[in-house]
């Protein structure tokens, strides 16, 4: 690892031309005025972050609610084995070799183990992004809770709950939201089951789960996504004595649209067609769904007291004496606990930091009609992005809008309108780039005048000595 390191810094010293800082330092009331602030220190946000100090852009900050080592979901509420995409994807490391996940894990295991690898485990995965912050030295502020965010003199200002509930304020000219699949909203739960069971009851995926105590419990799962398999096997194999998966397809989705949108004319350009295009596009990735991989699948399948079931939403619960029972229009399904895949929804005003925001946010329906075979409420409940991954306003003239124009959305929220970006490892690499140059621009345009004046200022002689030598 040692040696390896020695080649990052080696590969950063050969191309470090251009990357020097070039932005003008700036105050707040005597606090010094970040240039980006960014919102998670997870995959997105170290790429991110890596992206503007590769364009000289390192007056900047990550911050992450999670203590360090527990940022993104791989070793809190993740229960996959491995990840889900193929080993040979890469995303942080921008494209520079020493730095992609193969060099850490034939540095960390041997070449030979490589070779071996399927796919990346995540507590692997989390390691590796572990690396690329301490060996890039990026800047990070853990336990830092973003609750609010306000325009103030030219500014964004930022509060953040710390340790002990202390509440602190950051000033920065950008922000980038790089808070991953749940960045536009929460995790989703039906109405009809968290308002009918007590919480003892039932867990979502992305909850901390006790698997332990439901050894020897008949569980349902509701969901036919990778995670509501991946809860499903952890039940199992902790020991559950049942597990019946539900979902309301008549089939699980077995074609995977990400393995397709892998190209870079997808990942560069999506963003640049027209609306309808674009909405045709996610129609289309969102009717196939993403299946879950054949591994996990069959994770699930290797236990004979799993089974899943096919055409069967859940209607309704409730409590009978010990039992859970699930209304289903095959009949009633008697449980001890349930497990709740249901994905997330998009709501941003959800989201505290958003709060302030999300009545001014332009979304999908507000800006484009779709045809009337073609509409979808949920595709139209998704922010629509201007071109710099940047809110904009619903309305014009909107005083918000110099807000809502400094906060660029990095999120899974994005993809209608972006594609793939920030909380997609395939794509990480495409939107950084397009991400970190906006962002630069809109930086160096607003300081014109003062870089002028640098140039207008600059007098070091190159030419010194007139005479020949000797």
């Amino acid at each position: 690892m040692e040696e390896l390191n020695r080649r990052v810094r080696a590969d950063l010293a050969k191309i470090q031309y251009a990357t020097r800082d070039w932005s003008f330092p700036r105050q707040h009331d005597g606090e010094n005025v970040l240039d980006v602030a960014i919102i998670g220190a997870g995959q997105g946000g170290i790429a991110t972050c890596f992206g503007l100090k590769r364009r000289g852009i390192s007056n900047t900050c990550m911050f992450d609610m999670a203590p360090k080592g527990g940022e993104g979901p791989w070793i809190t509420f993740a229960r996959m084995i491995t990840l889900r995409t193929p080993k040979y994807v890469t995303g942080p490391d921008l494209g520079i070799p020493s730095l992609t996940p193969q060099s850490w894990y034939e540095a960390k295991y041997g070449e030979q183990a490589w070779r071996d690898l399927n796919k990346i485990p995540r507590q692997d995965w989390q390691a590796y992004l572990d690396w690329l912050r301490d060996v890039l030295e990026l800047p990070v502020r853990n336990e830092h809770q973003l609750v609010d965010m306000d325009w103030q003199d030219g500014l964004v200002k930022l509060t953040f709950t710390c340790e002990k509930g202390v509440h602190r304020s950051v000033w920065s000219r950008k922000v980038v939201l790089a808070t991953g699949i749940q960045g536009g909203g929460e995790w989703y739960i039906p109405p009809f089951i968290s308002g009918k069971l007590p919480k003892t009851r039932y867990a979502h995926t992305s909850e901390p789960i006790d698997f332990e105590q439901l050894r020897g419990k008949r569980i349902g799962v509701l969901g036919a996504g990778a995670s509501a398999f991946d809860n499903a096997a952890t039940a199992l194999e902790t020991g559950a004595l049942r597990v019946d998966l539900c979902l309301r397809r008549k089939k699980i989705p077995s074609v995977n649209p990400y393995r397709w949108m892998e190209n870079s004319g997808f990942l560069s350009y999506f963003s640049e067609l027209p609306d309808l295009i674009r909405w045709r596009f996610m129609r289309r990735i969102y009717d196939l769904n993403q299946p879950p991989p054949q591994d996990t699948f069959w994770r699930c399948r290797s236990h004979e007291n799993f089974a899943f079931h096919t055409g069967t939403p859940w209607d309704d619960v409730r409590e009978e004496g010990n039992d859970v029972v699930v209304s289903t229009p095959q009949g009633d399904m008697r449980f001890d606990f349930l497990i709740i895949g249901t994905g997330f929804q998009i709501d941003m005003s959800l989201r505290p930091e958003l709060a302030k925001l999300a009545p001014h946010i332009a979304l999908w329906r507000d800006r484009f009609a779709a045809p009337d075979q073609e509409r979808s409420d949920l595709l139209g409940s998704y922010p629509y992005l201007g071109s710099k991954f940047q809110f904009l306003p619903k309305d014009d003239g909107d005083p918000m809008t110099p807000l809502l124009s400094a906060v660029h959305n990095f999120t899974f929220s994005a993809t209608p309108s972006m594609g793939l970006s920030g909380s997609s490892v395939s794509a990480m690499r495409f939107g950084v780039e397009k991400l970190s140059f906006s962002i630069g621009r809109d930086l160096f345009v607003a300081d014109g005048e003062q870089h002028l004046q640098s140039l207008l200022d600059y007098n070091e002689d190159e030419l010194v000595d007139l005479e020949p030598p000797g």
